[in-house]
């Protein structure tokens, strides 16, 4: 069976398709999908488009009609750890989803997506990934060194950082400091971005595997649509070199 491999927008798909040995297009499924072969497995690669109710029907339709049993998303994100930089790549070993919860009283409460605390409580938030495919992950990267960002895009030739942790998602786009500080404080988050939590829910539920890969596009602060701009196809390329090393390390 093939691994899936899962994108949200066009320069994040572009990498990993341009590195596939005869990638040929799926036909009679509602989204960009094609098959082929990376780093000598089997792989399907999927463009689901922007948000959580899309990524969540692509990894059921994936795991419906080609049998996936790993799910791997690849892509860019917001920084929201003051210690990370433009460039720097964060591998999401676990997702929360940071629009759930319960407004009262003009405050908001985080809760587990799916849950709400008077009808089906629960004391668990967020969704941790695969532990096999960490670990695999933590071996494959550990001699990786990432290309510095081009001068042309505003590189210093800092050495780009790899960081494992927290990403969390949610159907909005961050470009507040306010809201960015906030992120990080509540759920000890290293970046922002508007699928993973809905993967880590959707394979929970389909009984698959999972792993998050997220290059930081921007900061998710007042100049991050500038930013994402400027940088969003330079560092998807390193998220898509992640991703091509630890398919070939599986």
């Amino acid at each position: 069976m093939p691994i899936a491999l899962l994108c949200a927008i066009p320069p994040e798909w572009d990498h990993i398709r341009d590195a596939m040995t005869a990638p040929t297009p799926e036909a009679g499924v509602p989204f960009g999908c094609v098959r082929g072969t990376l780093e000598g497995h089997d792989v399907v690669l999927a463009e689901a488009g922007i948000g959580k109710v899309n990524t969540a029907v692509v990894a059921s339709l994936l795991v419906e009609r080609f049998g996936v049993r790993t799910i791997l998303l690849s892509g860019v994100a917001g920084g929201v750890d003051p210690g990370l930089g433009i460039g720097d790549v964060v591998v999401g070993t676990r997702a929360v989803q940071h629009d759930a919860g319960v407004a009262s009283s003009g405050e908001f409460s985080p809760y587990q997506a799916g849950h709400v605390p008077f009808f089906n409580p629960t004391d668990e938030f967020g969704f941790e990934c695969s532990s096999h495919l960490a670990a695999a992950a933590e071996r494959a990267f550990s001699a990786v060194e990432l290309e510095p960002l081009s001068a042309r895009a505003g590189g210093t030739g800092r050495t780009p950082k790899i960081a494992y942790g927290t990403v969390a998602s949610g159907d909005q786009y961050i470009g507040c400091e306010k809201r960015r500080a906030e992120i990080h404080a509540r759920f000890g988050a290293l970046a922002v971005e508007m699928e993973g939590g809905a993967l880590g829910q959707a394979c929970r539920v389909l009984g698959v595997d999972w792993l998050n890969i997220r290059a930081l596009s921007d900061l998710a602060g007042s100049t991050s649509q500038m930013d994402f701009h400027a940088f969003v196809h330079e560092v998807a390329a390193s998220s898509a070199l992640l991703l091509r090393r630890l398919v070939a390390a599986m």
